[in-house]
């Protein structure tokens, strides 16, 4: 029942910030799906006590893939699924509390809580330039694969001829 909310709630939320972002009224669905899929690794892989940056980076990794196969389905930037995507993995919360702490003089709280939301950023960064050079080499595998295999046959043919 608990990850039922969780999924429920994220999708709400990430949906409600494709609309603030301007996407596609046809994408926002999947804005949410996208946004849903991210948060429900990070929470299931923090419910296995797995750090926190390395759940970041794992839901960002999804995140960024799923965005990448909407986006080419959709024929629409990548942009408007990652950015709504990422939000339940965005670490507002910390980055509120480092100030608050920084304000309150309590120096080493915000530090720690700094270095959190650091960290966390971090991780949502690199989960979605790893994702995105991944797919990159896979597409230009799968398209040389084709492109020998094209010449290959053209190759056959002019050796029929």
């Amino acid at each position: 029942m608990d990850y039922l909310v969780h999924a429920i709630f994220s999708f709400i939320s990430t949906a409600c910030f494709g609309v603030i972002f301007n996407a596609p009224i046809k994408a926002i669905p999947y804005c949410g799906f996208v946004g849903s899929i991210g948060w429900m690794i990070y929470y299931t892989l923090m419910q296995y006590d797995v750090s926190e940056v390395q759940s970041t980076f794992l839901g960002a990794f999804v995140v960024a893939i799923v965005a990448q196969i909407f986006a080419r389905k959709f024929k629409s930037p990548m942009i408007v699924f990652n950015v709504s995507g990422i939000i339940p993995l965005v670490p507002g919360g910390l980055a509120y509390n480092t100030m608050r702490s920084i304000v309150e003089l309590e120096y080493i709280n915000g530090i720690e809580y700094g270095l959190r939301a650091f960290m966390i950023s971090g991780a949502i960064a690199m989960g979605l330039v790893f994702a995105e050079v991944i797919v990159q080499l896979f597409f230009r595998l799968l398209n040389n694969g084709r492109t020998s295999m094209q010449s290959y046959a053209r190759a056959k043919r002019q050796k029929i001829k």
